[in-house]
């Protein structure tokens, strides 16, 4: 069976990053959605948020699995027993720190794969970070995140106003 791991905070999770998943699907038998801990990074939602965020977003998908973790990178790729892990790029800004973390993660592991996917081009601009701005503002997220995303971003707004 062949494997890939897709980390990442997914902060919250994006149609950006749906769209990565659903065409990762097509390419692995199974894909592993792993969401970072990241507690240096601050994450408006926590752990468990996020991951039922991404259970609920990608739920639609029988291949899929999502789960959090908190680990080195290598050794929960290598413990899932799988081939690699896929990164997404949706400009040549993002390559610069994904080709670091491709060779340090080959350092640690000289087994690790990284794997590289472009989201569709009318996707291409959406980051968490900026749903989350636009959010915090009160802008309309609809066409980025999903509706169950789009509801906690504003079950979280307006909690902290």
């Amino acid at each position: 069976m062949r494997k890939v791991v897709y980390p990442g905070t997914f902060d919250p999770i994006t149609n950006g990053h749906k769209d990565l998943v659903e065409r990762a699907c097509r390419l692995f038998d199974h894909v592993i959605v792993a969401v970072a801990a990241s507690t240096r990074k601050q994450p408006l939602f926590d752990l468990e948020e996020r991951v039922a965020l991404a259970r609920q977003t990608l739920s639609h998908l029988d291949n899929v699995e999502v789960c959090g973790f908190d680990n080195l990178l290598v050794e929960f790729v290598h413990d899932r027993g799988a081939q690699g892990v896929l990164r997404g790029l949706r400009a040549v800004s993002d390559f610069e720190y994904e080709f670091q973390l491709a060779n340090m993660n080959r350092a640690l592991d000289s087994r690790m794969e990284s794997l590289f996917l472009t989201p569709a081009e009318h996707l291409s601009y959406i980051s968490s970070s900026i749903v989350r701005e636009i959010a915090t503002l009160g802008g309309d997220v609809s066409k980025f995140v999903t509706p169950e995303v789009e509801a906690a971003l504003k079950a979280k707004f307006a909690a902290r106003a």
